[in-house]
Order: C-alpha cells, then sequence, then structure tokens
C-alpha cells in the first residue's frame, strides 16, 4: 500500500469506530468499571432478576439487545426501568465481546453474537417458565436477532421483535464507506479487527446473507422505530422491513418536534419508548405524541 494511502486509511478507520461508537452512551469516567459491576447495577436495578415471573397481563420476558460497542447495562439505563416500572421481567445480556476489549461489546462476529443471544433467551425462558419471549434491540441489537430468528430457530421462541434504529439492510454512514474501495486494506481491517464493523456495511456478505428470501420469518411480529436524524444507520428508510406482520414507525410521524438521531432513539427517547411498550402489547396501545415524553 502507498504511504499517502496507510496514512489517510487509519483516521478513516477511526472515523469509522467513531461514527459507531454514538450508537451507544461514552463509558464511564472510570476505565476499571468491570462488567460484572455493570450486572450488580443492572439487578439492583430491577432488572436481569431471575426470580421475576411474568404476570397474566406481561407473559412474555423482556429481552433487552444492546447495540455496537455497547454493554448489558449503559444502553437501557432508561428504556430496562420504563418497562419495569409497567410490570414486565426485563432481562439484558452482553454479547460480540472481543479478547482484552472490556465493556465495550457488540464487535465480534454477528452470527457468533446470535449464538450468544440464543443461549441467553433459553436461560430466561428456563427462569421465568414462558414459553417465548420478546425481543428489543437497539442499532446492531434491532438487526442481529434476525439471525437467530432466521438460522437458529429462534422463531419458536420468540413471539415479537422491536428494533430501534436498526441495522436490518446495511450502512454507508453517511456515505463514508463509500470511501473504502480507494483505501485497499480497510476492508480487511476492519474485518480482522472488528468483524460486526465490516459485517454491517452495506452490501456485506452477512447482509446479503440475512436478507436474502425475504426480511421476516412467520410467526414473529416486527416493530422498526427509526428517526430521519440517523446519521449512523444511513439512510434511515434502510432500517424498514418488509414482509407480513411489519410495523414501520418514523418517530417524527407521531412527533415532528422529536430531534433524537441514532444514540438518543434507544437511550432516552421516551416518545420511542411509549411505542416500544405499544408495541410489546398491541392490545393495550394507545395514541403516541408529543405528550408521550411525560409517561
Amino acid at each position: 500500500m502507498l504511504p499517502w494511502k496507510k496514512r489517510l486509511l487509519r483516521p478513516i478507520t477511526a472515523l469509522l469506530l467513531a461514527i459507531s461508537a454514538t450508537a451507544v452512551p461514552a463509558a464511564t469516567a472510570s476505565a476499571s468499571t468491570s462488567t460484572s459491576t455493570s450486572a450488580s447495577t443492572a439487578s439492583s436495578s430491577g432488572w436481569n432478576d431471575y426470580d421475576c415471573k411474568p404476570s397474566a397481563a406481561h407473559p412474555r420476558p423482556v429481552v433487552l439487545v444492546h447495540g455496537t460497542l455497547g454493554n448489558s447495562v449503559d444502553n437501557w439505563l432508561g428504556l430496562a426501568p420504563y418497562l419495569k416500572h409497567r410490570g414486565y421481567c426485563v432481562f439484558s445480556l452482553d454479547y460480540g465481546q472481543l479478547p482484552g476489549v472490556p465493556f465495550f461489546h457488540g464487535l465480534g462476529p454477528i452470527d457468533k453474537s446470535a449464538e450468544q443471544l440464543s443461549a441467553h433467551i433459553d436461560k430466561v425462558l428456563a427462569a421465568t417458565g414462558a414459553t417465548k419471549a420478546d425481543v428489543v434491540g437497539h442499532s446492531q441489537g434491532g438487526m442481529m436477532p434476525r439471525y437467530y430468528l432466521k438460522f437458529l430457530g429462534g422463531a419458536a421462541k420468540v413471539n415479537a421483535l422491536v428494533g430501534i434504529a436498526p441495522n436490518n439492510h446495511g450502512t454507508t454512514l453517511a456515505g463514508l464507506t463509500n470511501l473504502l474501495p480507494f483505501f485497499p486494506g480497510a476492508e480487511d481491517l476492519l474485518t480482522a479487527a472488528t468483524p460486526a464493523l465490516a459485517q454491517q456495511i452495506v452490501g456485506s456478505d452477512f447482509m446479503t446473507k440475512l436478507n436474502a428470501g425475504g426480511d421476516t420469518v412467520p410467526g414473529v411480529r416486527y416493530t422498526v422505530i427509526a428517526t430521519r436524524y440517523d446519521e449512523v444507520v444511513t439512510p434511515h428508510r434502510t432500517q424498514y422491513l418488509s414482509g407480513a406482520n411489519v410495523r414501520n414507525i418514523l418517530i417524527q410521524d407521531l412527533c415532528p418536534l422529536d430531534l433524537s438521531e441514532h444514540a438518543l432513539l434507544g437511550l432516552t427517547d421516551r416518545i420511542a419508548f411509549h411505542e416500544v411498550a405499544n408495541a410489546l402489547d398491541p392490545a393495550r396501545a394507545t395514541a403516541t405524541t408529543c405528550a408521550s415524553v411525560l409517561g
């Protein structure tokens, strides 16, 4: 590779990582914070309680799936308590860990992450006694479960999948990925160092396999919640799914004043949270408006 290309490749790779990082909150001030401490925080906050038994009103546990560079706690400090307060048994997992990379997960091969999700859902179902779970994911976490549903038998164990800003058909990262062909070796570097990032680029082999033969599988209800201000999964309409039992939602159609971008839609947006609750319990759904932020 030419020296000038090497010099340019480094910032481009760093930029890809930085943009992806907007899918999750910033790390805590202490780099020594461990996953075990995070798990304790989740448990003490009311979710990941394996003694929780689903109620008649909410008979299925909810499994939360974080995004790229996220973890089982930080991604859900807003939504998990929101759902727990409404009577759900709520669980979350860490997946896609890379050796020697603590705290920031969702970077390993997505097919292997789906296997981790499969094992976690089996654990949740065994603990709660439920026959099916509902899955809610943010960014990669809204897309990766589709691999589980389609290729790992997950459709028999999942009632609904709710994707918040999910990367369902690959992203251009606002056009940045179009520059990769000009830098030979860039895509190989991403694949070797952070497989999940390379797999999420539009046109990747993984995305081609995931969407071949249709976006959905029978027996599962799908909801996609997107924002037109998404700067990570672009264009935002690529998040939408086609097929039976699909509802695609643009949050600005419900509240034009909502300016949430990719990260905030999953982290703090209570208008989006209201739509998640509607998707989990459509029989008791209520209209989502700008006032839902107060709910």
